[in-house]
């Protein structure tokens, strides 16, 4: 095996985790080594004090099971803590050390399990991939961030791909004020944060990682997963991240009237292929409409018939509608393949984007839309697609569209003044 050494902006971004800051966010593009480093840096912790309890905390509990518990933390362990044994309970999805410390693989999707977990107390909580989470949920966390558990001082770890400035981690941990209102921190030195990006753990990624797959991104995307950089909002975007966020719900009402996947599908999946949206929105009795899960991405098509037949019968959704003008009947015929008895309607896109979205866009201005929890890259698609510049194709939010206004037209009625 490879001797692994930590880059010179990984021992100085690990300096920033032991500094004495006691919130600290690494950011920066994908695969900079944000994660390994702060599952290092907890492991640390969890080993400098018997029978402390640590917390990896992320939106969704299959998320942080399969990426981090099933594969960074095992990873870290075996790289660079090769004698340390650790013990895991499957039943309860924690890892033991042999000094009785434990961390815990929390998601906030799981309200049961999360409500059971967040009853204890802990000495290090780790927010992976922050930017999916919405404010409320990391500020009830952090009541738990309770345990005394000497030597440590007590912290909390954060990491993401840099979201809109509009986020709650630009305005947090950049501009060092409070998201709920916008005043000033007391304690902005507590805060501490840097970019970390590809190039910086490029002796670790394989040889054409930055120089083919990120650098072909489109721009906004280049900025966000190759140049950690937070994004600026397009002054005339149909969306803003202030409107999306206004009316942010934590879950969605139990009483929800129809469920809909909209499909915008790519018919081919190499690396500079577009993404394959798929978003999930439903009606709710009260009238507005909620927008529940993003599953896009870059996938083969039988990969992608397969997420979102997934996603139909996990949520019991009562209908998918899919764009057929690139692949034509031969989207449906794919998913009836997978499940012949779902419910499919194709819709062809005979206007532009821009006429299809504006009636959606007005439903976010009434705040009729609620975003259950935080969709970064599709609100980033929202708020950055330029109706008179774009030179790509929005397909979350194209996704979005269909399904909210496949919900307008059987769902609760809207009319649009």
């Amino acid at each position: 095996m490879k001797e692994f050494r930590y880059t010179a902006a990984q021992q100085k971004a690990l300096k920033l985790i032991a500094s004495g800051a006691s919130r600290v966010m690494l950011f920066g593009g994908s695969r900079s080594g944000k994660t390994f480093l702060l599952c290092c840096a907890l492991l640390v912790r969890a080993m400098r004090a018997p029978g402390s309890r640590h917390a990896i905390i992320r939106r969704h509990f299959n998320s942080v099971k399969t990426s981090v518990g099933m594969d960074t933390l095992p990873k870290v362990l075996d790289c660079r803590f090769p004698g340390v044994k650790a013990e895991f309970n499957k039943t309860e999805c924690f890892f033991r050390l042999p000094n009785g410390a434990e961390i815990w693989l929390i998601g906030l999707d799981d309200d049961r399990r999360s409500e059971k977990i967040l009853g204890k107390e802990f000495a290090t909580l780790y927010f992976n991939e922050c930017s999916e989470l919405d404010y409320a949920s990391v500020q009830t966390a952090l009541t738990r961030l309770a345990q005394n558990a000497p030597p440590l001082r007590n912290k909390a770890f954060f990491d993401c791909n840099p979201p809109g400035k509009s986020h709650w981690t630009y305005r947090l941990f950049i501009e060092k004020l409070n998201p709920a209102d916008r005043t000033e921190l007391r304690d902005g030195a507590n805060f501490a944060a840097m970019r970390i990006n590809p190039v910086d753990n490029a002796e670790n990624l394989p040889e054409d990682y930055i120089r083919f797959t990120l650098a072909n991104l489109p721009a906004r995307q280049r900025e966000r997963f190759l140049e950690g950089r937070f994004l600026d909002e397009c002054p005339d975007a149909l969306w803003h991240y202030d409107g999306i966020d206004a009316a942010r719900v934590v879950r969605a009402p139990e009483n929800l009237v129809r469920v809909v996947i909209g499909v915008d599908p790519a018919v081919t999946s190499h690396s500079s292929s577009d993404e394959t949206g798929i978003i999930a929105a439903a009606s709710g009795s009260d009238g507005d409409y909620y927008v529940l899960r993003d599953a896009s991405g870059v996938f083969a098509p039988l990969v992608w018939g397969h997420r979102v037949v997934d996603l139909y019968h996990e949520l019991g959704a009562d209908r998918i509608v899919g764009e057929v003008n690139n692949g034509g009947d031969l989207i449906e015929a794919m998913l009836r393949q997978i499940d012949p008895d779902l419910s499919f309607r194709s819709v062809t896109a005979s206007r532009g984007k821009i006429a299809r979205a504006e009636p959606i866009a007005a439903l976010y201005e009434k705040n009729k839309v609620h975003h259950v929890g935080v969709f970064p890259d599709l609100e980033d698609e929202m708020t950055g697609f330029s109706p008179g510049t774009a030179t790509y194709s929005p397909d979350r939010m194209d996704a979005l569209v269909w399904a909210l206004t496949e919900l307008g037209k059987e769902g609760p009625k809207f009319i649009l003044a």
